[in-house]
């Protein structure tokens, strides 16, 4: 989820699609490899750090644990050797566990090493970082530790029976009578942050570990709670990146899930806080999802407790004062979240409740439009969205011009969902971006659409208000340059073409001609309209064929490209076998060009372009059978 300020939306020369949040920048890489292939201890000074507040890791210990780590990274993944090497290694990590936690490249390393780890030496590093948890989980290096050392759970949880048996034996005799499981840690440590549960989620470094914490109890963890997406992008898009990423389970013992409940029920105890501080309320918002997930009616429950709340506070003059809430930074995101995870009959009662004739306000307002594309990705059925449409179609192209243009996506993503007002929700988009009339304008959708821009502005005419729209000119359209491709723009056609009668935007990409379908595939967002275009229902073998004909002259600059090279791909692995022939030919004439290009020698190696070229029959004889096995399974996955 993006966790960035919201940023007022700038006019500009096409529709705005958003404010720019930067990212600060990420910790060093892999320290270098020292020389020693099995480096030396350092000398024993737990005794000393352990008097010690602020442990000090020394630079021997430092330069000792670097050359560790590199060391393991090149030892067999399996072997004796590589076994005393780990043993000996943690041996060393747990005397001085807190001081490499607590030092910015230490904890890096340690991070690195824990990876490496069994369960025993794991619990025993645990034990140490637990008996200082206050001051470990609020630093802002010794947290991340936590946090992996929380999330090696899933790897070490599958663990079979023997080979817990055979830890349990290299063991030395006496020396972990005392040492509690893993289980037993990680419900130990949910009891603790319990007892301080305020301190530790309002804290900036400490509601990391409630969050990782969350997802750990749950066996759930949520691949947009790390992902940290790069570049200057606008919050729209933030948010798109972000909700691609799928969640990853794994079984967890039933007291976690127990543990799980008791823990997400301190949210209900300060309720006002978890709504209103921005730290704290991250937590909530990642119990939710959780929760969503493992334990629904106790999700339910909470999403009551959080509305019931908000529509209780001071009433607004302008309608429920849960809208009052929608335009706040931090209650905001809280109500982003709890939208998504509401179930539907919930929705509906929240829309006549609270939403109902203020859609066009919420859409136009720089904050709340962000919950309302949430509560549009959330419906699911035509009673709820023919209001919601009706309400909200009249304004599409306000809101545009607004700089909101994903709650235009979100909207046409739930009549793709829905499979309702499809065709309406396509013509007032032609009306928004003024290619609707007159009809020969129809076909130069696709480029506006990729670009958010409208008619006038992408062609650079200059029109007066209130003449003729002038007819389109083919010449112009044929000979301009493919305008840049958004990334929000880029869902829009995903969606439409994804509707049940996708004609007019395959008729638009149909037009375009090879260098602009090539600069559309070669585009890091226009590349996923050629997917959609590869894998939608909707679209028949005929009119995909057609489409992709002006890529014949292309194959070797779409081989040769990041993202073109990947479209490039998908279309051979859904080509017949006559089509195959066509793209091989036309790669072979540049084979020397391919096998130099970091891109295209893998593609010369997916197509066996050197067989096509020396054993013209072999080759076929291996795409034919290579076609048969994937017909067989295609009929098997049908079935």
């Amino acid at each position: 989820m993006g966790l960035g300020p919201r940023s007022p939306h700038k006019a500009g020369r096409q529709f705005p699609i958003g404010g720019k949040r930067g990212r600060g920048a990420k910790g060093s890489g892999r320290p270098p490899r020292g020389r020693e292939q099995h480096p030396r201890p350092p000398a024993d000074r737990g005794s000393e750090q352990t008097q010690d507040a602020h442990p000090h890791l020394s630079p021997e210990a430092l330069e000792y644990f670097r050359q560790a780590l590199s060391a393991l990274k090149e030892a067999p993944e399996a072997g004796e050797e590589r076994e005393l090497m780990v043993h000996n290694v943690l041996k060393e990590v747990e005397a001085q566990a807190l001081a490499l936690a607590t030092n910015r490249t230490g904890s890096e390393m340690l991070q690195e090493l824990l990876g490496f780890s069994p369960s025993k030496p794991l619990c025993r590093i645990w034990a140490t970082l637990r008996s200082n948890l206050r001051f470990v989980a609020c630093h802002r290096c010794g947290v991340h530790v936590l946090q992996s050392t929380l999330l090696q759970l899933p790897r070490l949880l599958r663990n079979t029976a023997e080979e817990e048996e055979k830890e349990e034996e290299e063991e030395e005799n006496g020396k972990d009578g005392s040492l509690e499981t893993l289980e037993e840690l990680v419900l130990g440590l949910a009891s603790e942050v319990c007892d301080d549960f305020l301190f530790y989620c309002g804290d900036t470094h400490g509601s990391f570990l409630v969050r990782t914490l969350l997802q750990v109890l749950g066996g759930t963890l949520l691949e947009s709670e790390r992902a940290r997406p790069g570049g200057s992008k606008s919050s729209e898009t933030q948010r798109v990146i972000a909700r691609e990423y799928k969640p990853t389970d794994f079984e967890v013992p039933e007291a976690f899930l127990n543990c799980l409940q008791n823990l997400s029920s301190c949210f209900l105890k300060d309720i006002a806080v978890f709504i209103t501080d921005k730290i704290s309320s991250f937590c909530l918002q990642v119990a939710l999802q959780v929760l969503h997930r493992k334990l629904p009616q106790f999700c339910a429950y909470l999403c009551n407790a959080v509305i019931g709340y908000l529509s209780t506070r001071s009433s607004s003059a302008a309608g429920s004062p849960l809208l009052l809430f929608l335009r706040d930074q931090t209650s905001s995101r809280l109500l982003e979240q709890v939208l998504l995870v509401l179930e539907p009959p919930r929705l509906q009662s929240l829309f006549e409740d609270h939403f109902q004739g203020q859609l066009q306000t919420l859409a136009a307002h720089p904050i709340a439009n962000f919950p309302l594309q949430r509560f549009l990705d959330s419906i699911s059925t035509p009673e709820l969205l023919s209001p919601v449409f009706e309400e909200l179609s009249p304004a599409l192209e306000a809101v545009l011009a607004q700089g909101h243009p994903g709650v235009v996506i979100a909207l046409v993503g739930a009549c793709r969902r829905v499979g309702a007002y499809q065709a309406q929700v396509l013509q007032l988009l032609l009306e928004a971006f003024h290619c609707a009339e007159p009809s020969s304008r129809q076909v130069a959708c696709v480029p506006l659409f990729a670009t958010l821009t409208a008619y006038e502005v992408y062609y650079e005419l200059t029109e007066e208000e209130g003449a003729v729209p002038s007819e389109h000119q083919v010449e112009i359209a044929t000979a301009r340059t493919l305008g840049e491709v958004t990334v929000l723009g880029s869902l829009l056609l995903q969606h439409l073409l994804h509707f049940s009668a996708p004609g007019l935007i395959l008729r638009s990409l149909g037009s375009l001609t090879g260098p602009q379908l090539l600069a559309l595939a070669q585009s890091p967002a226009g590349s996923h309209i050629l997917d959609a275009i590869l894998s939608s229902p909707s679209v028949t073998h005929k009119q995909r064929r057609r489409v992709l004909q002006a890529l014949k002259g292309q194959y070797v600059s779409l081989a040769c490209s990041r993202h073109g090279s990947r479209v490039l791909d998908a279309i051979w692995n859904g080509a017949a076998l006559r089509t195959r022939k066509e793209i091989a030919a036309e790669l072979g004439e540049q084979n020397q060009e391919l096998i130099r290009d970091p891109f295209g020698h893998h593609v010369a190696r997916n197509v066996a372009l050197t067989t096509f070229l020396k054993r013209r029959e072999a080759w076929e004889q291996q795409q034919s059978a290579m076609a048969k096995r994937r017909r067989i399974l295609n009929s098997v996955l049908e079935d």
